[in-house]
């Protein structure tokens, strides 16, 4: 739509309008997580190996597996709640999720939940809430980071504020157990839960 064109339409109704969705093919939209992931990885690397960062420990304990569960079934629940009851965020949600998950098959569910889960977790609770101090300010900026990575447009900050919060929880559960396999668990199955009902939703 032309500038001259939209300017005949009321401000009210300009307002209403949804931005424009980009339309990206399934390849197109499993070669950018792929993408993001290796560069999200080479960013905790190359930060691991010459900022004197040691990376938060993970290792293998069943409770610690069903406490990221829980965790990820929480956030889900809280997550499908506020799309249902503020529509400000279920506009930014399903924008952002037209983008990423509309030229996705179900099979392809499997790479959303792993490939984001493992390299964001890796990044961002993993070398950069150590390398700030394990602090509660290096929870809130991790977070922040973490929150603007999922920003894609003007219209997308109440998805953003969802998931700097997400990101305070998923900081605070790693240094709380003591594992960063708890938000890599709860980070992989929010992507599972909320991808494969939003896509079934939609069918």
């Amino acid at each position: 739509m032309s500038d001259y064109q939209l300017s005949k339409i009321p401000v009210f109704e300009q307002k209403n309008q949804k931005p424009e969705i980009p339309h990206l093919t399934r390849t197109q939209v499993l070669i950018a997580m792929g993408v993001t992931a290796v560069i999200l990885w080479v960013i905790a690397k190359i930060w691991l190996r010459f900022g004197n960062v040691i990376l938060f420990k993970w290792y293998w304990k069943p409770e610690h597996l069903l406490i990221g569960i829980a965790l990820g079934l929480i956030i889900t629940l809280i997550s499908s709640l506020s799309y249902y009851f503020v529509p400000a965020y279920r506009r930014s949600a399903d924008y952002y999720l037209e983008i990423i998950l509309k030229p996705l098959v179900l099979p392809d569910l499997i790479w959303l939940g792993l490939l984001p889960g493992l390299s964001e977790e890796l990044l961002f609770r993993g070398v950069m809430l150590p390398a700030l101090g394990g602090t509660d300010l290096a929870v809130i900026v991790s977070s922040l980071c973490f929150g603007i990575l999922h920003l894609s447009g003007p219209e997308q900050w109440p998805y953003v504020i969802w998931a700097t919060i997400i990101g305070v929880i998923f900081g605070y559960s790693a240094i709380f157990t003591g594992n960063l396999l708890v938000p890599i668990i709860a980070h992989i199955f929010i992507n599972w839960l909320s991808s494969y009902f939003w896509k079934i939703r939609k069918v």
